[in-house]
């Protein structure tokens, strides 16, 4: 649900693209059982701008084939930001890049005129609000609408809603 008109793209806006993998793995694999093709997605997400910096960040799991995908990732044009897993006494885990995203997004916003958010996480709201309001950014949401904070949405210029063309952006298991 697009409550804004998409805006004119300018050729010579410069946009920063900062991928919450994690967020977009357990999205496509909860809702479609599929999993994300990032290349769609930085496509999309660039939309013929100029791109600055392109950044996923990932969580280091030690699972089959995550270096292959690092890599993959890589190839596609992003810089990869991983970070080791953290498994606490008890066995429970955590892995989340809010507040790295959070700081280089802030970081960067200078040398940007649009910053694309690729996550639905509610906890970016004040991040949006700041990048926008102190720092005079133009914020899109890039996620799928479904797993989307509403609150997330209201806060951005744009949101681009994946749940409106899923096979554009989803890669089916071949299992």
């Amino acid at each position: 649900m697009s409550k804004k008109s998409t805006p004119e793209l300018y050729k010579e806006q410069r946009v920063g693209i900062f991928v919450d993998v994690q967020n977009m793995y357990y999205s496509a694999r909860n809702i479609y059982k599929a999993k994300v093709n990032f290349k769609t997605l930085l496509k999309e997400a660039v939309r013929g701008r100029s791109l600055i910096r392109a950044i996923a960040y990932v969580i280091k799991a030690d699972v089959k084939d995550e270096v292959n995908f690092f890599e993959a990732l890589k190839g596609l044009g992003y810089e990869v930001k991983a970070k080791d897993l953290q498994v606490f006494f008890g066995g429970a885990k955590k892995g989340d890049w809010d507040i790295g995203i959070a700081m280089d997004t802030i970081e960067l916003a200078s040398k940007l005129d649009a910053i694309v958010l690729v996550s639905g996480d509610g906890d970016y709201v004040p991040l949006v609000q700041h990048l926008k309001h102190a720092l005079g950014c133009y914020v899109e949401i890039l996620a799928f609408g479904k797993s989307s904070s509403q609150k997330l949405i209201e806060e951005a210029d744009n949101f681009i809603d994946m749940d409106k063309n899923p096979q554009k952006y989803l890669i089916r298991s071949s299992r």
